[in-house]
C-alpha cells in the first residue's frame, strides 16, 4: 500500500450503536458549543454576545434494502463513531435525530442530523 500520509478527506466510515450505515456524501460534523453574534450599535461594535449552540453530526445515508428509515426517526439516545480519511475519530454519544428524513428515490439517499450536547473530535 502507499503512503497515506497526506490524506486529508475523501471517507468517512459511521457507525450507529456499533451499525455500520452507509455514507453516500456530505458528511459534517460541529463540536462546537457556544455560537457568538457580534452586537453592533449606530456608534459602531459594542462586543458580542455568546449562546449555547447544539454540536452535530450529519450524513447523506444511501438507502439500501436493509436500511429501515423511520429507525433513523426513532433514534434518541444513540452513539456515533466515525472514522475520518485524515485520521481523526469524531464521537458523538446519547445523540438524537432532528429533522425528518425524506428520502430521495433518484439515488437512493437520505438525509440525517444528530444532535446532543458534546460531540469530540480524537
Amino acid at each position: 500500500m502507499g503512503d497515506t500520509s497526506n490524506r486529508l478527506a475523501g471517507t468517512a466510515y459511521v457507525t450507529v450503536d456499533g451499525l455500520t450505515i452507509m455514507v453516500a456524501g456530505q458528511f459534517k460534523y460541529s463540536p462546537s458549543t457556544m455560537k457568538r453574534d457580534t452586537l453592533t450599535g449606530m456608534d459602531g461594535v459594542h462586543g458580542y454576545k455568546e449562546t449555547p449552540n447544539a454540536p452535530f453530526i450529519s450524513c447523506q445515508v444511501r438507502d439500501s434494502g436493509g436500511t429501515t428509515v423511520n429507525d433513523f426517526n426513532n433514534q434518541t439516545n444513540v452513539s456515533i463513531v466515525v472514522e475520518l480519511a485524515n485520521g481523526k475519530t469524531i464521537i458523538g454519544a446519547g445523540m438524537w435525530t432532528v429533522n425528518t428524513q425524506e428520502v430521495d428515490s433518484t439515488e437512493a439517499t437520505f438525509d440525517v442530523r444528530w444532535e446532543a450536547g458534546t460531540v469530540s473530535e480524537n
